[in-house]
């Protein structure tokens, strides 16, 4: 008899979504995470009195996590308290013009009319073609597997809308955009967004462009860090028995006659199990934990194939003054072809720009409480990738703190230098050892078109029985809300095909 139900690995949002769930349906869950903390990208530290969020800024889309919190008898809202980010952004340009987006479509549109009339008349088309992409991805997408063409059909006959939406994955991110916008100022808003799902406008697929839209539904902060969002998954779990293990990296998932049967973790214990959950980067898990021996000749090639997606560095700054802003978030200016220009010079050449595009986050506009009564924490992302071309992130981690911090006192936060009170920074190199993010991959695999949906890892495994995937590397996708989904399809897929 094995000794748990289920064996989940990791504690990212995935995974504990994912055991969350199977423990409300009366099952003996185990969770084994192997560092000391739980939600991976999405969780939150202290130092110096200052509490700092480790990756993900704010929550947006927040539909497929109610749903979650639903089905697990619960509220989102009654489970954690969500702060309104209003307004929704700014967008720092190097000149002082700087730009604020409030929280709502009908004052965002007479701000772009404003600036740019004829960009202001194509705003509300562009509201119309968002707010029906956006439903039917919400019913379809964020709420069904797709490991197979059968379920997309099954995507198409639950909501044949999407049929009208399909042809949207030909296009890209930018394309989209560029048919609604023209002029440079307003596409400076949108631009950097597409690096939310870990590439340059040129190669995000088309439907991602609806994120300036989706902003507009509301943009949120959870009281107390990010780490409130995973803590609440496992609060509720832990009803309904879900067990958590810390410090238990696995080295091995066992396999007999292609069936998952338990985990040998890196201490050389076993624990079995009848079902195994991943929310660990499936190339590792297929290549590392079970061995490529195991997946067919057409399997291990596609896995292979999977290209990692970005690193970022993260800065984690402590002041002891109010930063001249007004956002939570706060973008550096940057059109579509900006960050294309970011992608092909510095990225594929592996170039370090210490001024480039990025994003200041500001936590404590929000939350108080994160900081020392007159301090408060900003987390700045200066955009940056693993590999070096000449360099070693452990050797230009001091300068690069130093000289980031410079860049963003010039324009984005005047006077933040003379006001550090605390600074520390993760690289990519950091993000690998510290969350074993291979190669700082934040969103696990890249999501281009040819890694979406049915060309992503299955949820159900095609080789092996038994084993089921969630978190960044399966459908649909990294950031908060895709990876609690991707726990509720895995717990559906369970339930259907385990009992």
């Amino acid at each position: 008899m094995a000794d748990y139900d289920v064996i989940v690995i990791g504690a990212g949002l995935g995974g504990l979504s994912a055991g969350a769930l199977l423990s409300a349906q009366g099952r003996k869950v185990l969770i084994l995470e192997q560092s000391a903390r739980i939600g991976g990208c999405c969780s939150s530290f202290e130092r110096d009195g200052f509490r700092f969020d480790v990756g993900a800024s704010i929550v947006e889309i927040i539909k497929p996590i109610e749903d979650v919190f639903k089905k697990l008898g619960t509220t989102l809202q009654a489970e954690i308290d969500l702060i309104s980010c209003d307004p929704v952004m700014s967008v720092l340009r190097k000149d002082g013009s700087n730009l604020t987006i409030p929280f709502s479509l009908e004052k965002t549109g007479a701000l772009i009319r404003s600036i740019a009339p004829e960009d202001g008349k194509r705003w509300d088309d562009f509201v119309d073609f968002c707010a029906e992409m956006a439903d039917v991805s919400l019913e379809t997408f964020f709420g069904m597997p797709a490991d197979s063409m059968l379920d997309m059909l099954k995507m198409v006959n639950h909501q044949p809308r999407l049929v009208k939406y399909l042809p949207v994955f030909l296009s890209s991110y930018q394309q989209i955009l560029e048919r609604f916008f023209k002029d440079e100022r307003v596409l400076q808003c949108m631009g950097y967004q597409s690096l939310y799902f870990g590439l340059p406008p040129a190669l995000v697929p088309g439907p991602y462009a609806m994120i300036p839209y989706t902003e507009q539904m509301g943009i949120y902060y959870p009281r107390g860090g990010m780490i409130q969002i995973p803590a609440a998954l496992l609060r509720v779990g832990e009803k309904f028995g879900l067990q958590i293990k810390y410090n238990s990296p696995v080295s091995r998932v066992i396999i007999r006659d292609h069936r998952a049967v338990g985990v040998q973790l890196e201490d050389g214990s076993e624990i079995s199990a009848s079902v195994i959950v991943s929310d660990i980067n499936a190339k590792t898990l297929y290549l590392k934990l079970i061995g490529d021996e195991y997946l067919s000749r057409l399997s291990r090639k596609g896995i292979q194939s999977y290209a990692y997606s970005k690193a970022v560095p993260m800065l984690y700054v402590g002041v002891d003054f109010e930063p001249p802003l007004e956002s939570h978030h706060n973008l550096i200016a940057a059109t579509p072809e900006d960050i294309n220009q970011y992608w092909w010079n510095h990225v594929e050449t592996g170039q370090l720009d210490y001024e480039t595009v990025g994003l200041v986050c500001w936590p404590t506009r929000s939350d108080a409480s994160l900081a020392p009564q007159g301090c408060h924490v900003l987390n700045i992302i200066p955009e940056g990738f693993y590999h070096l071309a000449d360099k070693n992130w452990d050797a230009i981690k001091d300068t690069f703190i130093e000289k980031e911090i410079d860049y963003y006192s010039k324009f984005a936060v005047p006077g933040l230098k003379e006001h550090v009170r605390f600074a520390e920074c993760s690289t990519p190199l950091d993000f690998e050892r510290q969350l074993r993010l291979p190669q700082g991959a934040i969103y696990a695999l890249q999501q281009d078109i040819a890694a979406q949906a049915i060309f992503r890892p299955a949820a159900r495994s095609k080789n092996i029985r038994g084993l089921y995937l969630v978190g960044a590397s399966t459908h649909p996708g990294g950031g908060v809300p895709s990876t609690i989904a991707s726990g509720l399809i895995a717990s559906n897929l369970i339930q259907t095909f385990e009992n």
